[in-house]
């Protein structure tokens, strides 16, 4: 067995970053920006009003002062003349400042008569005014990879930019296998159980950023394992959920091999997701998970997504880890690193889940956090500081 750094390693070993594609502005958010994009105008391209008011010449404001009205500037149609000693421009938020006007007298702070207007308010010294290109210039870029939020898309429409490089969307092909299980809302028999973790992965995987199909579940046989991987053909990464063990029914990593996977790795020094294997099939990598629930979202999590992330361009690196303190003791760690279900309080203390068993999806749901003990912890008490990953 070795260790989860270790297998996090050989994975990544097998995540090589995907290619880029070009997509529309529109369907950017939440892709993987593959490369730096460069602004193509200034923004804003001239000086404007930040407010509405009246756009006078700044060596003329003081209270008490009048103007006589000239025009009109508003967004999207500027004052084409110039203002003059003793003159003002009506303006409006965002219209262009007319040439010869470089201060902006808030509508508020003015009184009108006819073509007359008076400052009856102390002024103040803003300006009122945003510079040509205050925002950003041509030129100016958004930096990649980064995984892009609305405040981006935004950014980069500003910007003029209509297409967006990114890169391209792992695909991936989950295999649920075992004789007892059958899809949600089927009539499963007597001795059958309903395929859940096949559900559970998809979700987290693509909030991850990959494509991820299911494909009909895999029966405990050569044969219908042989048609399950020749049907996830095209994948990135095929995962298989469950038959990669040592029991008699346990053949996903035999038929894997007879159909040419290079094997990375078997067996993991971790709880829960000690069988674990992984390796490359043809130009796939390919990742078999425990059976239990609890054991293939956890190792969905500290595992995969690492892994998706790493082929989305965005870097080979674990999952980032916080600390907080205990809200009660526990006992001591064994060999194996353990990654226990937790629920992280109002406080910000760590309370562990009463049943860590393997199994428990409701346990699962209602955590928080996996606290992380490396091997071999010692007993901890209340208030001592634990590592956990938010889930």
């Amino acid at each position: 067995m070795i260790t989860v750094d270790e297998a996090r390693a050989r994975l990544f070993e097998l995540a090589a970053p995907l290619p880029e594609e070009e997509v529309p502005l529109a369907e950017a958010a939440g892709r993987v920006l593959a490369r730096e994009v460069t602004a193509r105008r200034d923004q804003p391209p001239f000086a404007a009003s930040s407010m509405d008011g009246y756009a006078v010449k700044s060596a003329e404001v003081e209270l008490h002062a009048m103007f006589k009205l000239i025009g009109e500037a508003a967004a999207g149609h500027r004052f084409d003349g110039r203002v003059g000693a003793g003159q003002a421009v009506r303006i409006f938020t965002g219209a262009p400042m007319p040439e010869g006007a470089d201060f902006v007298v808030i509508q508020e702070d003015v009184s009108h008569s006819g073509d007359l207007i008076t400052i009856v308010n102390e002024p103040g010294t803003k300006t009122n005014v945003r510079p040509a290109g205050v925002d950003f210039r041509a030129g100016d870029t958004v930096s990649a990879p980064r995984i892009l939020r609305s405040a981006d898309i935004a950014l980069m429409a500003a910007m003029n930019i209509d297409r967006v490089p990114v890169r391209r969307k792992p695909v991936v092909a989950l295999i649920s296998t075992g004789d007892e299980l059958v899809m949600p809302g089927e009539e499963p028999g007597p001795d059958q159980i309903i395929a859940s973790n096949t559900f559970g992965l998809k979700a987290m995987l693509e909030e991850a950023g990959a494509q991820a199909r299911i494909l009909p579940i895999a029966r405990d046989s050569v044969s219908s394992l042989t048609t399950a991987f020749g049907l996830a053909e095209g994948a990135d990464l095929v995962i298989t959920i469950g038959g990669a063990s040592v029991g008699d029914h346990d053949l996903v990593g035999q038929v894997a091999e007879d159909l040419g996977m290079e094997r990375a790795f078997y067996k993991v020094l971790m709880r829960p997701g000690k069988p674990l294997m992984a390796g490359r099939m043809g130009g796939a990598a390919m990742v078999g998970l425990p059976g239990n629930p609890v054991s293939a979202m956890v190792c969905g999590r500290i595992f995969v997504v690492p892994m998706l992330r790493a082929m989305l361009g965005l870097g080979a690196e674990a999952p980032t880890l916080s600390q907080a303190p205990l809200a009660a003791g526990i006992t001591a760690n064994g060999p194996r690193e353990h990654y226990m279900r937790a629920q992280i309080g109002t406080d910000g203390r760590v309370t562990l889940s009463g049943n860590q068993d393997s199994s428990l999806l409701s346990v699962l749901s209602e955590a928080s956090a996996l606290v992380r003990r490396p091997p071999n912890d010692p007993a901890r008490g209340a208030g001592d500081m634990v590592e956990y990953l938010s889930i």
